[in-house]
């Protein structure tokens, strides 16, 4: 399977919330209650994130959309994963099945369309 992620060194907000299927302002947000999430500033002031960056926004995602997680309870989490040595891993996970859910997704609106044009 490909990797969703465009190969490049930075992405922008813009590119992490098209990716996440986030909004920018629930981007931010998580930055706000997430030590381990800061991305970088670049030389404009504007927010710059690496890969291994998006890979964490997806694990978030996965645990507070999926697992259901409150913000504290994936904060407390995050914590245990890094203290363990899991959080890379944990990240690869998230991001396969959040992967895997985006193609279902995908897959379910393409047969919808097959459907519609055969009635039609």
């Amino acid at each position: 399977m490909a990797d969703r992620i465009a190969p490049k060194e930075y992405y922008s907000i813009g590119d992490v919330c098209e990716i996440a299927d986030l909004k920018p302002h629930v981007l931010r947000y998580w930055e706000s209650q997430f030590s381990i999430l800061r991305p970088t500033k670049n030389r404009a002031g504007n927010r710059v994130y690496r890969r291994k960056q998006i890979k964490l926004v997806q694990l978030l995602r996965h645990l507070l959309y999926t697992e259901r997680y409150t913000i504290e309870g994936a904060r407390r989490k995050l914590e245990q994963l890094r203290a363990s040595g899991q959080l890379a891993k944990a990240a690869r996970v998230a991001w396969d099945r959040e992967t895997i859910r985006d193609l279902r997704r995908e897959a379910d609106e393409l047969v919808a369309l097959l459907e519609e044009g055969e009635a039609g």
